[in-house]
Order: structure tokens, then C-alpha cells, then sequence
């Protein structure tokens, strides 16, 4: 499986005068914005760091989950939450050709954790062989920086700031995680409670 962003998250989505602020950067000095592309790399760098380690997108926009195989010929678990909308599916064989599959085959099942693609009869359209199966959605905790809780916002400044600070360094040290950023995140990690298809 394959997840690609379709849409990056612009930069004036981007808390930065909030990051600042919690930095203590110097201001009145008319040099506010020299910093703004490394805080700006900061921000993008928590960001993403923060939703691979919870498998969950903060700010909604569009992905790509490119599949090889389907995990269960019934249902699908999605690489990524929360999602909001199904786009499309679309079949492509090995030669290139695809086929949009008919939205009546499947049905969304949304889910804080592990949103769901599951089939409407008994199984899920079948992958072409040498082929790929490319699912198109949106997802995303908030559409913008004020809509997000407030632990995943503080996390976020948390983490880039540790970046930040630590931006010479290039030791792991005891890792590259604050405490205070795990802590942070726990409610948001996905329960693993056994091996299956996430039915």
C-alpha cells in the first residue's frame, strides 16, 4: 500500500504566529519575518511527524491509498483517519488502463480510528492481476488550525519547537519524541487490540 497527499497543506494554514509566540521570539524589531521559511519547515515537519506516529491526517485534504492486493476481500481499512468523504476508486491494469468502479460496489464506513471501504455484495471489485487499485478521499481532523483540538495543536507546537531548538543537533539521543509530546497523542494512537482485518 501506497498513501500519497494530493493536496499539501498550504503554508497560511500554518499556526505561525502561535509558534512564534511560543518560541518568545524577539519582536518590535522589524526582523518578525526573517525566520518565517525555517518556522514554516518546522511546522510542516511536526505536522507530519505527528501524523504518521497517530495514522491521522490534522488539517483535511485529499490523499491517494494506492493497493496492490486488498488486505480482506470484504472490507478495506484506510491507511489514514478521520475521513470525511470518498472521492472514487479506480481500477488500473498493468498495461495503464483504468476503470472507475461504480460507487454502488461499496460503501464508506466512517471511523474515528480505522475508516473503512467494504463491499456492497460479497466481496470488494477485484484487483486487476499486475494491477492497482487507487482509492481517492479527504480526510482530515479540521479544515483549518482553529478547528483542531487543543492537546493535537499543543502537541504540534511542542514538537516543532523541539525541532527548532534542537536544529544543530543531530544526535538521537534518548530519541526524538518529547514525553510531553507522547503524552499529548496517546488518546489519538490507533487501539490495537489483535491481529485481523479491522472489521
Amino acid at each position: 500500500m501506497i498513501l500519497n497527499e494530493l493536496e499539501p497543506i498550504p503554508d497560511t494554514s500554518l499556526p505561525l504566529e502561535p509558534f512564534r509566540a511560543h518560541l518568545r521570539l524577539g519582536t518590535g524589531f522589524g526582523t518578525e519575518t526573517l525566520q518565517d521559511t525555517v518556522l514554516h519547515g518546522f511546522l510542516l515537519a511536526a505536522i507530519a511527524a505527528i501524523e504518521a506516529r497517530v495514522s491521522k491526517a490534522l488539517l483535511r485534504r485529499d490523499f491517494e491509498a494506492v493497493f496492490s492486493d486488498w488486505r480482506d476481500p470484504e472490507v478495506q481499512v484506510l491507511p489514514i483517519a478521520p475521513v470525511t468523504q470518498i472521492h472514487g476508486v479506480v481500477m488500473e491494469d498493468a498495461g495503464g488502463a483504468t476503470e472507475t468502479v461504480a460507487t454502488t460496489r461499496y460503501r464508506f464506513e466512517p471511523d474515528f480510528h480505522s475508516p473503512r471501504l467494504r463491499a456492497t455484495g460479497l466481496e470488494l471489485p477485484r484487483i486487476p492481476r499486475g494491477g492497482l487499485a487507487r482509492v481517492t478521499f479527504r480526510a482530515g481532523m479540521a479544515d483549518d488550525w482553529s478547528g483542531l483540538p487543543g492537546d493535537m495543536a499543543q502537541a504540534v507546537l511542542l514538537l516543532a519547537a523541539h525541532y527548532y531548538e534542537n536544529r544543530s543537533d543531530t544526535r538521537l539521543n534518548d530519541g526524538c519524541t518529547p514525553f510531553g509530546v507522547t503524552s499529548l497523542l496517546q488518546r489519538y494512537r490507533p487501539m490495537r487490540l489483535s491481529v485481523g482485518s479491522g472489521r
